[in-house]
């Protein structure tokens, strides 16, 4: 593949090795410091003219520092004269609050998308957005990758006796949906009542679990408070077993210390974000190919969507 270059902030550069290593390019040369006050420096260490940039960065903890360095990186390219600038960000932070759900409160996903606009990006790729209507808060192409491709086959692997696929909130139902489709299964719905953020209490199980391996999926698991109650609520309406896939695995407070819960028996989760540590329930696999080959078919103005078919 020629005619275009592929770079890496610092926030998960391994898996920006992986990509390069699907594209069978390096992964190109910037500078990127941080001044004694936390500044950030960037220099792009070698021409960029009339080339394609993708930008390989997901803005996950520290959030505001990779978001920032992906900015700055991005009017780098652009006052280099890049031909086009591809941000591909695995993870998009700031995604949560994607709507006016109280009185008095921003909408972070839209201003974010517009930061990255104003930096002067022309494309962005992304995987499992937390709220699909983000894809419209941009005025230019926003590819949302969907991280069902990456756990389907693992699901079938496990060889499960009764399997049922699960979603961990009325707002999950139509993501838990595709997985029931695409696997044959039945879906049933956790019904919780979130209090603050970070906490939630589980009210009641719409359908039946008895005797089921029961899927959780959802787009990324936090603190995993909501993973641990949801599966105790499964369990304790007779569910044989609970493995939940989550596409990112942001894992913060006391998320490993909730993951000790003998109810959950497996979290699956993809290498969008850099794990911080390693636990004997988590399994993580690579979104790199799912990335590499978007990148591949935009370049080429091949179809997108015929990876997921």
């Amino acid at each position: 593949m020629g005619g275009f270059k592929l770079f890496s902030g610092t926030a998960n550069r391994e898996f920006a090795d992986k990509v390069g290593k699907y594209l069978n390019v390096e992964v190109g040369d910037a500078s990127l410091k941080q001044f004694s006050d936390g500044e950030i420096s960037v220099q792009i260490t070698e021409s960029v003219r009339g080339e394609d940039v993708y930008i390989i960065q997901p803005t996950c903890s520290p959030t505001n520092d990779n978001l920032m360095e992906l900015l700055i990186m991005i009017d780098a390219f652009k006052r280099s004269s890049a031909k086009s600038i591809s941000a591909v960000v695995p993870y998009y932070g700031y995604a949560r609050q994607d709507r006016k759900a109280a009185p008095r409160v921003p909408i972070t996903a839209k201003l974010v998308a517009d930061l990255l606009e104003k930096a002067g990006i022309d494309r962005i790729i992304t995987l499992d957005l937390h709220a699909a209507q983000i894809q419209g808060f941009f005025n230019i192409p926003a590819d949302n990758l969907f991280g069902s491709i990456l756990f389907v086959d693992y699901i079938k692997g496990k060889n499960f006796k009764n399997p049922i696929i699960a979603s961990p909130d009325i707002g999950g139902v139509t993501r838990a949906r595709s997985y029931a489709s695409k696997l044959g299964l039945e879906l049933v719905i956790v019904d919780k009542r979130r209090e603050k953020a970070n906490e939630s209490e589980v009210m009641n199980i719409i359908g039946d679990v008895a005797g089921k391996d029961v899927i959780l999926v959802d787009d990324m698991v936090d603190t995993a408070g909501t993973l641990v109650k949801a599966a105790a609520a499964l369990k304790a309406r007779g569910a044989t077993s609970v493995m939940a896939c989550c596409t990112h695995g942001v894992l913060s407070g006391k998320a490993y210390k909730n993951l000790n819960s003998n109810d959950l028996d497996e979290l699956v989760i993809s290498d969008t974000i850099p794990l911080k540590e390693n636990h004997s329930k988590i399994t993580v696999l690579t979104a790199s190919k799912i990335m590499g080959e978007a990148i591949h078919r935009i370049h080429n103005n091949q179809s997108v969507n015929t990876i997921f078919i």
